[in-house]
Parts: structure tokens; C-alpha cells; sequence
């Protein structure tokens, strides 16, 4: 037997001010057995959304850095913000759920929005209080990894759909209320590699330079009407979004590509990966705690980089016009130094573990 109690209650208290919900509870009792504390499913409670707070509209909220973006903020501990944290598949929230605490129904409501779809942004825009996005964060994205000859172009077509035009369908449907009001915030989780290629990463790389192009392009149009975009640029993160691109990397079928290709790929670039994550990446937390101080500056910079450890590299690319210079480091780093390269990357994961910042790629951790 199945038991379902739902109470949904909406009172609106001066539109201009503030709205306040209760919504849904369920109770399910499974058959001949009464309900314990953990069949009790809260799907919302109480939202309060007061024109003190600025509204926060984050994409792909279900794990990794949308997650972590969604409950700091949410945790604010001066409840500047309202978080409305959305995600494709709303069933997978069960872990935001858990983080977000006290402050789901109270600063945070768990939304649908699918980046790929237009008529899902449009309802949950059109979900939120006078339509109103103070601060957008556009973080929704995918990865794909390895030898372009093993990678159809449908599998291309969907990354770029997903990182690029999922943004541009997102500002298209929140940008003109931004201009009309003349106040806003678009912030844009991007890349180093929106700054630099890097080896097997042509597709995702070619993603979010395309980002940083049509960014750098906006910026100029919206200081017309006083609103910022920032770039937020991390390196690599250690998220279940970087474990599930490494685990599809090892499924790769490399018969479409030659045997020097193949090996660069499996014993050079697969066999680095962990270290280099485990090396010089940082957690979902510390780039959520980076972009909450570019939000509430006074004067949010276009690009931030979030990895200390990662600039010395993407200087490389400011350092030389021709752009000659990072593409042959890299390629004497890794064919013609690579014991240098491992003895570095070892050396700096000692100092991390010394000040106990060292994180690991494996699921156990």
C-alpha cells in the first residue's frame, strides 16, 4: 500500500516584496509496514523570496559544481541570495537535497531545466517570482575525451550544445529582462581550457572557446546597459563530472585511430590523468567559494582564474603573440621531459599532502 499526503499552500504578499510557499509533502507507507523517518520525502517546503535578497539561477545543479555553487550560496550566512537550483533530471537530486539542508525551502528550491531545451528554460523562468534573475550562473556542461577519429560528430554536435548553446539559449531567454532593468550578473563557469587546448580535449576545448569568444563579444554590449558577465576559470576539479569523463576515456574503441595515436592516448594521456587531477586539482567547494567572492564584488572582473597552481600554464599563452610558445612546452613536457614533468607533478602533490589539500579521482574518497 501505497500513502500519499500532498498539502500545497501559496500565499503572495505584495508581488513587489515578497512570495512565500508551502509546498509538497509525500508520505509513503510501504505495504504492512508503517512508515519510518526515512519515507518521509520532502519534495519543497517554505520558500520566501524578499526583494532584499537577489535571485541566483544556477544550471546543472545535481552534483559536482553546480551542487557545491547551489548550497554555499544558499548558506550564505548573511541570506543575501534566494537560490532557485535547477537540473535536467529532477529525480537526481536526492544528493542537493541532502547538502542544501535548512535551506531547502528557505533560500533554495530545487528546479527542471534542461540547457538543451528551450521550453524548459522558458517554464522555469517563467516559474520564478516577476520572472526575476538577478545573478545568473551558467555552469550545465559536459566533457569528451580522446582521438577525434573515435568520436562521431553527433557526439561533437551534443558538447556543443550542451556547453555552448545551452548558455546562448539561456541569455536569450534572460538577457532582455537583464537589459530592461539595467541590472544583472551572467555568470559563466568556463575553463582554462577556454584559454588553452589541451592534448585530447580538442572538442571540449573547442566548447568553451567558443564560450569565451561570444563572452568577451556580450561584454561589450552589456556595460551599455550596467550589467557584468565573469568567466569563471577553473582547472581541473576533482567532481564526479571529471570521474565520469575518465571512466568513458577508458571505454573508447581506438580502432579508428593509428597505433602511435592510440598509445598516445592510453599511455600517455589516460595514464597521467589521475595524477595530474590528483596534482594540481581543487575541490567543487573552493571554485564555488572563488565565484561567490567574484558575485559579490563590487567590481566582478571579466576573467577569474580559480587554480593558482594552473596560471604559471596559461600564461604561457598571453606570454607569446605567435602562440608558438605553450603549444612546444607542452610538447617537450610531455614527449621529451616527461620524467621532469612527473617528478614536478609529484613534488607538488607532496607540498598539497604537507598542507593536507591533496584530493583523489578515486570514488572512495
Amino acid at each position: 500500500m501505497c500513502v500519499v499526503v500532498s498539502v500545497r499552500v501559496t500565499v503572495c504578499v505584495s508581488a513587489d516584496w515578497h512570495f512565500v510557499g508551502i509546498k509538497r509533502w509525500e508520505l509513503r507507507e510501504a505495504a504492512g509496514r508503517p512508515a519510518r523517518t526515512s519515507s518521509l520525502i520532502r519534495t519543497s517546503s517554505r520558500t520566501v523570496c524578499t526583494m532584499t535578497q537577489k535571485v541566483v539561477l544556477i544550471t546543472g545543479c545535481s552534483s559536482g559544481i553546480g551542487l557545491a555553487l547551489a548550497t554555499r550560496i544558499a548558506k550564505d550566512e548573511k541570506k543575501r541570495f534566494m537560490v532557485y537550483a535547477t537540473m535536467r533530471n529532477v529525480s537526481k537530486g536526492e544528493a542537493l537535497v541532502e547538502a542544501a539542508g535548512r535551506a531547502l525551502g528557505r533560500t533554495l528550491e530545487i528546479k527542471q531545466l534542461d540547457v538543451c531545451d528551450e521550453i524548459s528554460i522558458k517554464a522555469c523562468v517563467d516559474s520564478l517570482p516577476e520572472r526575476r534573475v538577478d545573478i545568473l550562473i551558467s555552469n550545465a556542461g559536459m566533457g569528451l575525451i580522446g582521438p577525434i577519429e573515435c568520436q562521431s560528430v553527433d557526439e561533437m554536435k551534443t558538447v556543443m550544445d550542451t556547453n555552448f548553446f545551452g548558455l546562448v539559449r539561456l541569455l536569450k531567454e534572460i538577457l532582455p529582462d537583464m537589459k530592461r532593468r539595467k541590472k544583472g550578473h551572467i555568470v559563466v563557469i568556463s575553463s582554462v581550457m577556454g584559454i588553452q587546448g589541451i592534448l585530447f580535449n580538442d572538442v571540449y576545448a573547442a566548447s568553451k572557446f567558443a564560450v569565451e569568444g561570444f563572452c568577451e563579444s556580450l561584454a561589450v554590449q552589456a556595460l551599455r546597459f550596467n550589467l557584468n558577465i565573469s568567466l569563471i576559470e577553473p582547472g581541473p576539479v576533482i567532481t564526479e563530472f571529471e570521474r565520469k569523463v575518465y571512466d568513458e576515456g577508458l571505454k573508447t574503441d581506438l580502432s579508428n585511430a593509428d597505433a602511435v595515436t592510440a598509445d598516445m592516448f592510453t599511455n600517455i594521456y589516460l595514464k597521467n590523468y589521475k595524477q595530474i587531477f590528483e596534482t594540481l586539482g581543487q575541490t567543487a567547494e573552493d571554485v564555488a567559494e572563488h565565484t561567490l567572492r567574484i558575485m559579490t564584488s563590487d567590481n566582478p572582473p571579466f576573467r577569474h582564474q580559480t587554480n593558482t597552481l594552473y596560471t604559471p600554464m596559461t600564461t604561457l599563452k598571453y606570454a607569446d603573440p605567435n602562440g608558438d610558445l605553450p603549444i612546444d612546452t607542452f610538447y617537450k613536457m610531455v614527449f621529451e621531459h616527461d620524467k621532469i614533468f612527473n617528478a614536478s607533478l609529484n613534488f607538488l602533490k607532496l607540498l598539497r599532502w604537507r598542507s593536507r589539500r591533496s584530493f583523489t579521482l578515486d570514488k572512495s574518497s
